[in-house]
C-alpha cells in the first residue's frame, strides 16, 4: 500500500473506535483533557490559541478552552471557507456562532480573523513521534503553511482519545509533525518549545 492508502485505512479505522465511544466517555475524556492541559499549556496573555467546536465523535475541547481563556488568551476557532482553505475567526465572549460549511460551526463573516500562536488540532490518528492524520482534506496542513510563510511558527498540539493512537504514522515529507498531543490519559510534549509549565 501507498503511504495515502495506509493513511486511509488508518483514518478508518481510528475514527471508526472513535464513534464507538460511548457519549459519557467523550464526556469524561473531554473533562480529563482540562484536568491535564488547562494550567499546563504555557500561554502568555493576549496569545491566540484556536480551538475548534466538535464534530461527529470528537473530544469537546470548549472547556478547555474556557480556561484558557481564563487564562489571557484570545480564541479563535477555524473556519472553512472553501475546499482549500480554513481562515481563523475571533470568537468573542456572549458572541454567536454560525454553520460555517462542511458540519463545522464557528464565528460568523464578521468577526476577525486572526494567525494563532496555538492550535488545538484535531485529528483521526496520531503516534507517539507526533505525527498525525488528519481527515483526509489537508486543510490544517495547508493553514499552517500559510501562516509559516507569514513569519508565524503557531505551536501545534493534537487532540483526540487514546483508542486513536496508532504504533506508526507512515510520514511523508511535507507531514507537520504536532509539537504536543493531549487525550484523555495526559499531556505529551515532543518538541520542547512548547514548555509545560
Amino acid at each position: 500500500m501507498t503511504p495515502k492508502e495506509q493513511k486511509a485505512a488508518l483514518r478508518n479505522e481510528r475514527l471508526a473506535l472513535r464513534d464507538q465511544m460511548s457519549a459519557e466517555a467523550r464526556i469524561e475524556g473531554s473533562l480529563a483533557m482540562l484536568d491535564h492541559a488547562g494550567d499546563r499549556i504555557d500561554i502568555e496573555p493576549g496569545m491566540v490559541i484556536s480551538g475548534f467546536w466538535p464534530i461527529r465523535s470528537e473530544a469537546d475541547v470548549r472547556p478547555l478552552m474556557s480556561r484558557l481563556r481564563e487564562r489571557g488568551a484570545r480564541l479563535c476557532l477555524p473556519v472553512i471557507l472553501d475546499r482549500e482553505t480554513i481562515v481563523f475567526r475571533e470568537l468573542l465572549p456572549g458572541e454567536p456562532v454560525v454553520k460555517t460549511g462542511f458540519g463545522t460551526t464557528g464565528p460568523g463573516p464578521e468577526a476577525a480573523v486572526l494567525d494563532p500562536d496555538v492550535l488545538l488540532v484535531p485529528l483521526s490518528a496520531f503516534d507517539g513521534r507526533g505525527h498525525r492524520i488528519g481527515y483526509g482534506a489537508g486543510h490544517y496542513d495547508r493553514a499552517i503553511d500559510r501562516l509559516r510563510k507569514k513569519g508565524r511558527e503557531p505551536k501545534l498540539i493534537g487532540i483526540a482519545f487514546d483508542c486513536q493512537e496508532v504504533a506508526s504514522v507512515p510520514d511523508e515529507p511535507h507531514d507537520v509533525a504536532l509539537d504536543a498531543m493531549l487525550t484523555e490519559s495526559g499531556f505529551r510534549v515532543f518538541n520542547l518549545q512548547v514548555q509545560a509549565v
